[in-house]
């Protein structure tokens, strides 16, 4: 009886062991909130993030330094002459529209068709062909006849994608970098958390000041470089992701 329970503790701690492995870091991790919501990301100063890398920028040579004449009251490149609310400086913070309508269709059909048909014959060969006839195997009745080859092939294709995506939303997102010619880097995250679910929209890019609208706010179609990720994280999610062992089979199978 000791036996059977010492091999019962071994074949459990390998199973234990053996499913431990194949689970990835975030798997073992979403362990200890089964049944709780997923937890949000703390607020942080973005230049402080792992991710996060300064932007290098071709430049235009640099300008000399402001001037300001006497009894002016303006000042040699200067953008505007009333100092305004709207995000200009690191930190500042302006609101950003994000508006996606994406949509595609694109449809593909190839058809290859060939046939192919070869004979052989030896009519004459030196006197020799009759010869060369009575020693070949199978029922061959003429020298004439001696080989046929007959092929064909067909190869039809077809293939459809359609897709449409649609988002529509507003962030809030905070100047990182101001770059020499005087456009800003811009960063935002937000995250909404319902019920077990957590949806985040990310962006960056990189604006002209002049783009930024009385309201203090910018369109997408303005951002360069513009990066925008919207996903989420939660119950939902890990049901609709397919396990890692499936993953990974999916990459290496040949069929």
């Amino acid at each position: 009886m000791k036996k059977n329970y010492n091999l019962i503790r071994v074949v459990g701690v390998f199973s234990t062991i053996i499913i431990l492995s194949g689970c990835t870091a975030g798997q073992i991790d979403r362990l200890a909130y089964v049944g709780k919501e997923p937890p949000m990301e703390k607020v942080q100063n973005p230049v402080e993030r792992p991710e996060y890398a300064p932007i290098s920028w071709p430049m235009p040579e640099s300008r000399s330094a402001k001037v300001q004449t006497a009894s002016s009251l303006w000042i040699d490149g200067s953008r505007a002459f009333f100092k305004d609310q709207r995000a200009r400086n690191v930190g500042d913070i302006l609101m950003v529209k994000v508006s996606i309508q994406d949509k595609a269709e694109l449809a593909n059909k190839t058809e290859v068709d060939r046939q192919s048909s070869d004979n052989l014959d030896l009519p004459g060969l030196f006197g020799l062909e009759n010869k060369i006839f009575d020693a070949l195997p199978g029922d061959v009745t003429s020298p004439t006849d001696i080989l046929s080859v007959t092929g064909a092939k067909r190869n039809t294709g077809d293939g459809t994608i359609e897709r449409e995506e649609t988002i529509e939303t507003e962030i809030a997102a905070v100047v990182t970098q101001v770059l020499p010619n005087g456009s800003l880097v811009i960063s935002g995250t937000q995250e909404i958390r319902v019920n077990f679910e957590v949806r985040q929209l990310t962006i960056a890019g990189i604006i002209r000041p002049e783009d930024i609208g009385q309201a203090n706010e910018v369109s997408l179609n303005q951002i360069a470089e513009a990066r925008v990720s919207y996903g989420g994280r939660g119950l939902i999610t890990d049901i609709q992701q397919p396990r890692v062992g499936h993953q990974i089979v999916d990459i290496l199978s040949p069929f």
